[in-house]
């Protein structure tokens, strides 16, 4: 199963997007499945507030594994973590418009009357994979521009 596949699989059990990211690449992060869903299953929804897109976060915690800080003297880490995170936020950005939450959404999810809307217009089913999906493209973009690929 790819990445993308194994993401959506996890999403469509409603999962967060925030989980469906690091448990698609636990392996590759040194981890569990199970510590995965854990370490992102409070930052769904724009961690509730319908802040940074959940599908971002949980890429950024991939990211973070891969090529984050290892120690408190580590700047080359830092440097790293920093560029890939800046990466990701700009190519999430370009090919989806943003990375609010509610802006991609076109709603305030923290309240009732923004997540009727998405219930009502199908966005967690319809629209969100998509997010999952093109977050999932992004790290893989990232990880072989990381490479030199």
């Amino acid at each position: 199963m790819t990445h993308k596949e194994k993401a959506l699989h996890y999403f469509s059990q409603e999962l967060h997007c925030s989980q469906s990211l690091p448990a698609a690449f636990a392996a590759e992060c040194g981890i569990t499945e199970e510590q995965a869903l854990r370490l992102g299953s409070c930052f769904g929804s724009g961690m509730r507030r319908g802040a940074v897109c959940g599908a971002v976060t949980g890429a950024l915690m991939v990211l973070g594994f891969l090529y984050g800080q290892k120690s408190a003297g580590d700047t080359e880490g830092r440097q790293a973590s920093n560029k890939v995170n800046d990466r990701m936020m700009e190519l999430f950005k370009e090919k989806c418009g943003s990375y609010s939450c509610n802006d991609l959404l076109g709603c305030d999810i923290t309240t009732e009357d923004g997540r009727t809307y998405c219930r009502n217009n199908n966005l967690f089913t319809d629209f969100c994979p998509r997010m999952v999906a093109a977050a999932v493209d992004i790290v893989e973009e990232i990880i072989l521009e990381q490479k030199g690929v």
